[in-house]
């Protein structure tokens, strides 16, 4: 891969040793990251993740003495969008249709021995009907990517003691996925051609990890960064992460880490730097605090915070960003949950003064984060947050979701999920905006676990635009529906 000197010098250095140990080892992921408790603050189901990474506890078919072990996992939802992106009733934009999304995986476990395994997994996606094209990513497409390879890693050592280490591509899924996660709901995912060296003890893990993401091409083998020659973007993202859950007692969680995000990005390609392009150098340190209810009085509440300083496209980055939420789990029968919280992203204030201070919000899963409708990244953001959910059975859980969105200054875009996409482009009218007030989003969501394999799940979400948006240009109100249905074995 043809990279600039700058970028070069620093490649050439441990992040670089590790990645070329990866072409020999074929593929990584930890197991005590994939199991971390889920966000109490964010709207989220029940059962396993279906994004299997090899952890014995799963039940999945066995044959050959266990010593290979297949899992398949099927999911497709029906979606229905108006006005989501563009806020325009009065335009019929490519987003503004119904489509149905459909994914299976297949994958096998070779567990050769109690200290070496490897696993394979496959993936097919498919996006039916709607005016998106069938590219992912494209004008927001889950697109099309036939059967083709989703992770590949192998594993030297006992993952749940001690020392070991992951090779190749896996998912990387850390705290509340706001920096690097693996999320579900985007039909392809995000993957890593990578490699982590883990330390599991009985209270902790420490992980260290560096790789490059994966793009999905329609009738193209996927490539990451590192390995594509033709990837205007050469991102490598390296980091260290420590979590325990005994070392504040009142907590369940205490997490501590460092990531460094380096790329050179040409103008208009998806990913970090937001809104900016050229050599990039970033580096983020963060926390992240949970404490749960058995150990507070029913009691619950979380706090992230992250830092951020190096360069961004050129120039000095300074940034911000911190979630904070609380909530009370009442003691009745329907697990009654009612809870607030409020998330705040720099954005950048100056265009002129040399310093970025737009949050780069890396490599996300934003999905529900900041509302099911995904109109907003975590960057240039003020998102307060009321969180209500009830669980009446042990199959049925409904969460209530009412929320707000602020633009932290109008000097700066307001960016999409998808961390790139501005749906608010900075100019004149947006820079001379009164408000900051962007509108409400309204969220209503079920999930019913029919058996341990099958779970349904429906929603529907309404945006009332607010007078940002109608100081800025099209202000009509947007909606969302869907139902989806997830196996997996």
């Amino acid at each position: 891969m043809s990279l600039p000197n700058s970028i070069h010098c620093q490649l050439r250095s441990v992040p670089h040793a590790l990645l070329a140990a990866a072409l020999l080892l074929p593929c990584l992921n930890s197991s005590a990251q994939s199991s971390a408790s889920p966000s109490i603050s964010q709207s989220s189901g029940f059962g396993p993740t279906n994004f299997y990474d090899g952890r014995p506890a799963l039940q999945h078919y066995a044959t050959a003495s266990n010593h290979i072990t297949f899992d398949e996992h099927f999911n497709t939802r029906f979606e229905i969008r108006n006005n989501n992106n563009d806020f325009n009733s009065k335009v019929n934009g490519p987003q503004d249709s119904d489509w149905l999304i459909t994914r299976f995986r297949l994958g096998a476990l070779f567990q050769v021995n109690q200290w070496f395994k490897f696993y394979l997994q496959g993936q097919d996606i498919r996006e039916i009907g709607g005016k998106r094209p069938n590219n992912v990513g494209i004008f927001g497409a889950d697109g099309d990517d036939y059967f083709d390879l989703l992770q590949g890693w192998a594993a030297i050592g006992d993952e749940n003691h001690g020392l070991s280490l992951r090779a190749g591509r896996q998912g990387w899924n850390y705290g509340n996925q706001r920096l690097l996660g693996n999320p579900q709901w985007k039909n392809s995912t995000i993957v890593w051609d990578s490699i982590k060296l883990h330390y599991q003890a009985s209270s902790w893990f420490m992980d260290l990890f560096t790789g490059s993401p994966v793009s999905f091409l329609k009738n193209k083998p996927n490539l990451s960064d590192y390995f594509n020659v033709h990837e205007p973007r050469n991102a490598v993202v390296t980091g260290a992460y420590f979590s325990s859950a005994a070392l504040i007692p009142w907590q369940s969680t205490t997490d501590f880490y460092l990531l460094n995000y380096m790329a050179n990005k040409a103008p208009v390609i998806a990913g970090p730097p937001i809104g900016a392009a050229g050599n990039t150098n970033v580096w983020t340190m963060g926390t992240l605090w949970k404490g749960g209810p058995k150990k507070l009085h029913n009691w619950d509440y979380e706090v992230e915070l992250d830092l951020q300083f190096g360069r961004a496209g050129g120039l000095a980055q300074q940034a911000f960003a911190g979630h904070w939420a609380a909530g009370y789990n009442f003691q009745d029968a329907w697990k009654s949950r009612i809870g607030f919280q409020n998330n705040y992203a720099s954005g950048d204030g100056n265009a002129a003064d040399g310093k970025s201070t737009t949050f780069q919000n890396l490599f996300p899963g934003n999905h529900a984060l900041y509302g099911f409708m995904d109109t907003t990244a975590y960057a240039n953001l003020i998102n307060p947050q009321l969180n209500f959910s009830i669980q009446p059975t042990d199959k049925l859980k409904v969460t209530f979701d009412a929320m707000a969105f602020f633009n932290a200054t109008n000097s700066d875009a307001w960016y999409g999920a998808n961390t790139t996409t501005a749906v608010r482009p900075l100019n004149a009218a947006a820079t001379s905006a009164r408000s900051k007030y962007r509108g409400a989003e309204f969220d209503l969501n079920a999930w019913y676990k029919i058996n341990p394999h099958v779970t349904l799940q429906a929603g529907y979400a309404m945006f009332l635009a607010g007078s940002y948006l109608a100081q800025t240009g099209a202000h009509s109100t947007a909606h969302f529906g869907y139902t989806q249905m997830t196996l997996h074995f």
